[in-house]
């Protein structure tokens, strides 16, 4: 399943991951007192798709990469957004 080369599949991959690290980082904000102000763990949540990025174009799958760089630019506006609202 992973070798698929479709944008949509890259823009699903590059929007699921970022989701999963930011409940992690909701519950280990939530437990620990020490990270109720670190809003680098936001940056770090849109920052793991640098990594499958660099998977897939490794591995010649380019329009899986565009979707993930896509959904990486969706994924940042997000997070401003959001700090420019709190």
């Amino acid at each position: 399943m992973l070798n698929k080369d479709n944008v949509w599949f890259g823009t699903a991959l590059g929007l699921i991951l970022p989701a999963i690290a930011f409940i992690i980082v909701e519950v280990l904000k939530k437990n620990i007192a020490v990270l109720k102000s670190a809003d680098l763990l936001y940056i770090g949540c849109v920052a793991l798709n640098l990594f499958i990025v660099k998977y897939y174009s490794k591995r010649y799958m380019e329009s899986t990469a565009r979707g993930i760089i896509g959904s990486t630019f969706i994924c940042a506006f997000i997070f401003f957004y959001y700090k420019m609202q709190v």
